[in-house]
């Protein structure tokens, strides 16, 4: 029976063993440790092995999905349905701090990694090819996992003076990488500046928010994320931090992460933050914020997987928006919300009350609501008019400052009347 050995950084953690249903244990040595912290919110710290779904949900959670998925079990000679083969094969890099490696493989690494540097027309290349070739499936040395449908590439960068473009590596072995690089789909002409942008305007707005920008490789339009779940300080080595999205903590796969086909509510989002941060007043505020401005922005697509716990210092605070996009600029997008806002289950329903339904049904004050409701709107108005968040030239005219605008707009104007 096949074994896999769960890291946290180079901290063994338990196994995860293959079989008509995965199990997972943890280690005794982990147990022991004082510092010890669980894997998921539903495999909590203790002796007896889990087995079944609530195993298969978190490690499914870490895997890509959809396309992808199905691309990388094809080239790697596997079924796309098996979740313990993929993650064998390409799970030495997932998201936060989780590794996952045969038990005779050494701990992965926190710095000073094998890294493989690429020239501009090396990344140009693999960036072409990562549609026939996801997360570069296959290549020696190369085990990197993310989950989502789109496609990426995590890469190490690192610059040799601030002035200077920063060199892009691959990293082997399980050396941690510290940013994510997405390349603009065909079909979405516009998504990395309307990201890029999107993200910005969070930030200027006072919200906790990935750092992003743009940069032309080869032909290609592409986002570049710095990881939000990667620490490092000068001279010191790059350590990963844990991180779980809502989904995982739920018990919902990734399958189920719309709530329009059985996966959560906000109010089950809200009801999570209440039970498992550890400052929940606040992070109920941030969830708060981060529904206004996809709802404002004009984001169907804020489903519970595009929120997350970070795991530092010993606590669990929600953490910073990620996946930002006004996916209104895209008119043959679906407007259905991935969680309704009270009654609302479309972007051109929200209002001022659909706010005032999801504060009972998630145990919010209305008066509080309906101060970030407006705060944010004004904000939000203020910011574009001035345009403190310039539009990238190539979507002038018709960039997401100019469908967000209205919607603050109007919103603010229906809290008026």
């Amino acid at each position: 029976m096949k074994r896999l050995a769960v890291y946290l950084n180079e901290a063994r953690v338990g196994v995860l063993t293959d079989g008509d249903e995965p199990v997972f244990a943890y280690d005794a040595g982990w147990l022991a440790d004082g510092a010890a912290y669980p894997l998921s919110r539903r495999l909590p710290l203790q002796s007896e092995p889990f087995s079944g779904r609530v195993v298969q949900v978190f490690f499914a959670g870490l895997l890509p999905e959809a396309e992808p998925r199905d691309r990388i079990a094809s080239i790697l000679g596997i079924s796309a349905g098996n979740d313990f083969a993929l993650l064998e094969r390409i799970g030495g890099e997932c998201a936060g701090a989780v590794s996952l490696l045969p038990e005779e493989t050494p701990p992965p690494s926190s710095g000073g990694g094998r890294l493989r540097w690429l020239d501009e027309t090396e990344l140009a290349t693999i960036l072409e090819a990562l549609p026939r070739q996801p997360l570069m499936a296959g290549e020696d040395g190369v085990r990197l996992s993310l989950a989502g449908a789109q496609l990426k590439l995590p890469v190490v960068l690192a610059t040799a003076h601030p002035a200077a473009e920063p060199r892009v590596a691959l990293p082997l072995d399980g050396t941690p990488s510290t940013h994510i690089i997405k390349p603009e789909p065909t079909r979405f002409p516009g998504l990395v500046a309307n990201e890029v942008w999107c993200l910005a305007l969070a930030r200027r707005l006072g919200l906790e928010a990935a750092e992003a920008r743009s940069r032309t490789i080869g032909q290609t339009p592409c986002l570049i994320v710095k990881r939000y779940d990667r620490q490092s300080a000068a001279g010191e080595p790059v350590r990963r931090l844990h991180q779980e999205d809502f989904c995982q903590a739920m018990g919902f796969p990734p399958a189920r992460k719309y709530q329009q086909e059985g996966g959560p509510s906000l109010r089950d989002c809200f009801a999570l933050i209440r039970d498992w941060s550890s400052a929940p007043v606040l992070d109920i505020v941030r969830l708060l914020d981060a529904v206004i401005f996809a709802a404002l922005t004009g984001n169907a697509d804020a489903h519970a997987k595009n929120h997350s716990f970070l795991y530092a210092g010993g606590t669990r605070r929600m953490a910073p928006l990620y996946d930002q996009v006004c996916t209104l600029a895209w008119p043959e997008l679906s407007t259905s919300l991935s969680m309704k806002i009270g009654s609302a289950g479309t972007l051109a329903e929200v209002s001022p009350e659909h706010f005032k339904q999801l504060s009972a049904e998630a145990r919010l004050g209305w008066p509080m609501v309906r101060e970030r409701l407006a705060n944010l709107c004004a904000k939000m108005i203020e910011s574009i008019r001035r345009d403190e968040i310039p539009t990238a030239p190539e979507t002038a005219g018709s960039g997401p400052a100019n469908l967000i605008l209205p919607r603050a707009e109007r919103m603010l104007r229906l809290m008026k009347e």
